[in-house]
């Protein structure tokens, strides 16, 4: 795992596609687990996307959510402030367009935020 910043091969990070990308990106390279994307364009004024992700132990999600916050920080995002690093059992990042929430399995399954969201998971793996 390495703390790596923007490669020049990835989408540029102003937009919400490249942020998200960079999004993936660093919690892929730090073994996130179950990784799912919801598109919230046009149906919330949160944010455009919303990842929700999975750590082994509550040591691994706040170690996501510090290289996350960190890398976020690097590339120029402002106002990064984890919530929930004291516990770890679900670690919410603003990213302006893009929210974050790192669960342990247990508590994910316990808040199940998917199934808040199941009818546009559904819509989203409907073949065209």
């Amino acid at each position: 795992m390495t703390d790596k910043l923007i490669k020049a091969t990835e989408p540029a990070i102003a937009s919400p596609e490249g942020l998200l990308a960079q999004i993936q990106g660093v919690l892929d390279d730090h073994l996130a687990e179950d990784l799912i994307v919801i598109n919230l364009k046009g149906k919330s004024t949160i944010g455009d996307y919303m990842v929700i992700a999975s750590g082994r132990s509550s040591r691994q999600v706040i170690t996501m959510a510090e290289f996350l916050s960190k890398h976020l920080k690097q590339s120029g995002i402002n106002g990064i402030r984890p919530e929930g690093t004291g516990q770890g059992d679900w670690v919410l990042i603003d990213a302006g367009d893009v929210i974050v929430h790192l669960f342990r399995p247990e508590v994910r399954e316990f808040y199940s935020l998917e199934k808040m969201w199941e009818a546009d998971l559904t819509e989203a793996a409907a073949p065209n």
